[in-house]
């Protein structure tokens, strides 16, 4: 029962006593930290780690949502491809990466007197592959959500009811993940990535990926959209290529969560 689910993730973030949420604007992130305030009022803060793979769009909506909510946040920016084997993207960039950022956002939670630091993963989480949980669970991170058993489904349909914006949000992940294992990762390429998103969202398509994979660029929208788009693929492969985007064509199959991790 979703009731006993909550209850759950309430008590275990009041035995917590105080928390930082690692904050990505997300659906999860933003849910764990409405409950964690209503739960922990101040003794709830939330950290954002900004960075060349963080969707400059995440950013926007987390200064809004935070400034509304008058939470207690620091944002922490690095460069990605300062954190040694990031660039290389091997199949372990996920790890090497979330161990760099959550250390970061670890420091700052101490500085800030927080016992704890949060993230927002769930257990449909868990039936992808994900080399970064490794590295949270070697910090200590605490997946709240998943221990109380909540799922997607679960959290956009409270996110609903608490009338959070982000309910119906579409996922954004980082921006690294577009890039095939194996193929170095640029500022350059992550700016096209992102503006290239930018156009379809604009377009009115909303789950959108736009994956490149060694010379040629993979267009992804939801399975309903895919028809929509394949009716102006002229015009959208023509402005991407003005975006620098090379061979560009539409997966005929759609959005699919984690479809870099098979190729």
């Amino acid at each position: 029962m979703i009731e006993t689910k909550i209850a759950k993730l309430k008590n275990n973030l009041k035995q917590m006593g105080s928390v930082a949420v690692a904050y990505s604007a997300g659906v999860d992130s933003t849910f764990l930290l409405k409950i964690a305030r209503e739960v922990l009022g101040e003794k709830a803060v939330a950290i954002t780690v900004i960075s060349e793979s963080f969707p400059s769009i995440e950013e926007t909506e987390a200064v809004e949502f935070l400034a509304g909510e008058n939470i207690q946040h620091e944002f922490i920016r690095i460069s990605q491809m300062d954190i040694d084997g990031f660039v290389a993207n091997t199949s372990d960039r996920c790890y090497i990466c979330k161990k760099a950022i959550f250390g970061h956002i670890k420091k700052a939670a101490e500085s800030m007197g927080i016992e704890y630091v949060l993230d927002g993963t769930n257990i449909d989480d868990m039936g992808d592959y994900r080399p970064g949980m490794k590295a949270l669970d070697e910090l200590g991170v605490v997946s709240p959500l998943k221990d109380a058993g909540m799922g997607k489904r679960n959290i956009r349909k409270l996110s609903k009811q608490l009338g959070l914006k982000t309910w119906d949000k579409p996922a954004y992940a980082c921006l690294a993940t577009r890039i095939q294992t194996g193929e170095e990762i640029t500022t350059e390429k992550l700016s096209k990535i992102e503006a290239g998103e930018k156009y379809l969202m604009s377009e009115g398509f909303r789950q959108v990926r736009v994956r490149l994979r060694g010379s040629k660029t993979s267009i992804e929208v939801d399975r309903d959209s895919v028809s929509r788009l394949k009716s102006m693929e002229s015009q959208v492969i023509k402005k991407l290529e003005e975006l620098g985007l090379k061979n560009v064509s539409i997966d005929p199959a759609g959005y699919k969560m984690g479809n870099m991790n098979s190729q």
